[in-house]
This record gives C-alpha cells, sequence and structure tokens, in this order.
C-alpha cells in the first residue's frame, strides 16, 4: 500500500528509518571478514548520521546464485519495508542487492510504492531519482551477464579438464583413494577394504 502522506506536522523534524543489507557470496574466511566489516561499517554509518535512526542491518551470508529467493535476510528486508519498518534501504552496490535484472526491478518497483528507497553506494543511485530505475536496469543487466559468463567459464573450464582427462578429486573427503605424487589417483591400502565391502 502506497503511503500518500507522513502523519506528522511540518515543523517536525523527519526521522528516516534506515536499514542496511550486506551479502557474501561464500564461506571463506576472507569473505566472513568482508561481511563482518559491511555489518559494522553500515551500523556505524546510519547511527552516526543526523535524522537517521537504525531500523535494522539485514545480511544474507555464504549464499550465491543470481535469484533472492533463498535469500533469508534480503526477505525479511522486504517483507519489513513493506510493513512501513524501513523508509531506507542501504547497499553496497546494485549486485549485492540483487545479480538479476528481473529480482531487482521488481523489489525496487514494490519497495517504491511502499515509500521506500534504496540508496546503492558504490554507483550512487537513489531510487527515488528520476534516472534511478534506468540506471539499475543498466547495472542490473551487466551484473547479471557477469555472473552468467562466470557460469559458462567454470563450466567451459571443468570440461576442458574432463576432455585432457585431467580429474578433480576432493581427497580430504574422498574414500578409498589418495592423491600420488603425480597428481592421479592411487589406491589406498587401509580403505580399500572398505570401498569393495560397499
Amino acid at each position: 500500500m502506497k503511503r500518500l502522506f507522513t502523519g506528522q506536522s511540518l515543523d517536525q523534524p523527519v526521522i528516516r528509518k534506515v536499514a542496511g543489507y550486506a551479502r557474501v557470496s561464500t564461506d571463506h574466511e576472507d569473505q566472513v571478514t568482508s561481511y563482518e566489516a559491511q555489518v559494522d561499517y553500515y551500523t556505524g554509518y546510519i547511527t552516526n548520521h543526523s535524522g537517521w535512526q537504525l531500523a535494522g542491518i539485514y545480511t544474507d551470508e555464504g549464499i550465491t546464485g543470481t535469484s533472492t529467493k533463498k535469500r533469508e535476510g534480503f526477505q525479511n528486508m522486504v517483507t519489513d519495508a513493506v510493513a512501513c519498518k524501513i523508509d531506507l534501504i542501504i547497499t553496497k552496490y546494485v549486485s549485492r542487492f540483487a545479480r538479476n535484472t528481473v529480482d531487482s526491478l521488481t523489489t525496487v518497483r514494490q519497495l517504491k510504492d511502499a515509500g521506500v528507497e534504496v540508496y546503492f553506494e558504490k554507483e550512487t543511485i537513489w531510487t527515488f531519482d528520476a534516472k534511478g530505475e534506468l540506471l539499475i536496469t543498466i547495472m542490473s543487466s551487466l551484473v547479471q551477464e557477469e555472473a552468467r559468463a562466470i557460469s559458462e567459464n567454470v563450466t567451459w573450464g571443468h570440461r576442458k579438464r574432463f576432455a585432457d582427462g585431467k580429474v578433480t578429486v576432493p581427497f580430504t573427503n574422498f574414500l578409498g583413494y589418495d592423491r600420488s605424487e603425480d597428481g592421479n589417483l592411487v589406491v589406498n591400502p587401509e580403505q580399500d577394504a572398505t570401498v569393495r565391502l560397499i
């Protein structure tokens, strides 16, 4: 439901309820540090800003892919925003918000209809700005294309290794085999009996 008026008197200072959104796509240690840094940064950034009230820091950790459906923190943030608990959402990049053009635009429009603005810090895009939606469309398309290209490159790399006869095996969790000096599979004599029994 679109908010048509604030209900506040004109001489009363407006306090905006501001939320931060942080996301990292892997559980690697360096990414966890980045995640903690983002949370710390947005907490300080919002609380130290005059006229802003911290409405929460919403996070998704270790979530990858281009869809927002599995991102619980993101979904909770949108729900709270639509329920008038948030006036402004701040996030670092368009790619942190959504890596899919449809998801990005759909969410931004849903938030806009609820009177909630999003600010993408790196790209300096405000969604209430007249050119905001155009810029988000362009940036989201670029991010989506980059994600598709990375996926294709990774798939091509796996296929090339298979074609060259190179095996990629997680040796630390692979029952019955070890890595030889030349990097190939060699039978582990202690685990051999277990593999044969299976």
